[in-house]
């Protein structure tokens, strides 16, 4: 049996990290989706406030498996 993927693009943002803003955005979508297999950063940023970094923010791409039980 041959799988199927399908690919959601989702925003996230964190105070500490950006890799922090991935697990984030993990851990969002697995309420409501099921067998994630990856998430592909595509593009980070960050909002400055008083010459630092106060907000990590990531756009990403999450892959899940569709129709399997």
């Amino acid at each position: 049996m041959s799988q199927v993927v399908k690919v959601i693009e989702v925003l996230a943002q964190s105070e500490k990290s950006w890799e922090d803003a991935a697990n984030k955005a993990i851990k969002k979508a697995s309420k409501s989706i099921k067998n994630i297999k990856s998430i592909h950063v595509v593009n980070m940023n960050a909002k400055v406030a008083n010459n630092k970094i106060v907000k990590y923010r990531i756009n990403a791409k999450i892959s899940f498996v569709i129709g399997d039980k």
